[in-house]
């Protein structure tokens, strides 16, 4: 999470039901059929160096920083080829790019001996790159893998606590909550749906109640009026 949110002292009890969890999921697939991360990559590596960067950063600013450096890199041949210096110099607008730097080239050696230079399809391994944590793990899974997980951002967190679709005191318990409730039939989507929905509707100062396709079944209040 890029932001540590605080858990809302107006948590809707009771929880929405299944029923209604499902009817959420339906009405942002039908919003969005096919929805993808907006991190720009090109394959199974630059997707784990795009998640990786993107920690307390955009996606928008990390798009910016990786156009020139997956230019130049895309394997992790040549990312370690690179080295620290430049791979630094590429990323320097993004936060906390100087560990970052070192973390994309530690990662990249360790995917050259360990994995014969192949993104691995497991969480157990790819937490253990320098850099990877289980939200990380849990977005290339799903995007490069076709895998469903939940990756549980700031935005995720907010929504399934608003909403009252999975309520959790921390991403681990919200992650668990959500998988536990989303239909299979939602399941490869849902965490991209529910990002999005709290980037762009469910914001985190004032959700943008008045133009939101599931208000009617969220236990958020007070709604937002339009401005």
């Amino acid at each position: 999470m890029a932001k540590k949110e605080k858990l809302y002292k107006d948590l809707p009890r009771p929880r929405l039901n299944r029923a209604q969890i499902a009817e959420i999921y339906a009405h942002l697939r039908r919003l969005d059929p096919s929805p993808k991360t907006e991190l720009n990559y090109f394959n199974p590596f630059t997707l784990v160096v795009a998640v990786a960067l993107s920690a307390q950063s955009t996606d928008v600013g990390v798009n910016k920083a990786t156009t020139a450096l997956f230019a130049k890199a895309d394997t992790p041949e040549k990312m370690v080829a690179l080295g620290e210096d430049v791979v630094r110099d590429h990323i320097k607008t993004i936060g906390l790019y100087k560990n970052k730097a070192k973390n994309v080239v530690a990662l990249s050696q360790m995917l050259i001996d360990d994995f014969g230079s192949v993104v691995p399809q497991t969480r157990d391994e790819l937490i253990n790159l320098p850099g990877v944590g289980r939200k990380t793990a849990n977005v290339v899974m799903n995007e490069a893998f076709g895998h469903p997980t939940m990756a549980v951002d700031t935005h995720i967190f907010r929504v399934a606590n608003r909403t009252g679709m999975a309520p959790g005191k921390d991403p681990y318990e919200v992650e668990l909550n959500l998988l536990r409730v989303t239909p299979e039939e939602f399941a490869l989507g849902a965490h991209h749906w529910l990002i999005l929905h709290g980037r762009y509707t469910c914001v985190a100062r004032k959700p943008k109640c008045y133009n939101c396709a599931i208000s009617g079944i969220c236990k958020f209040t007070p709604k937002t009026e339009a401005p």
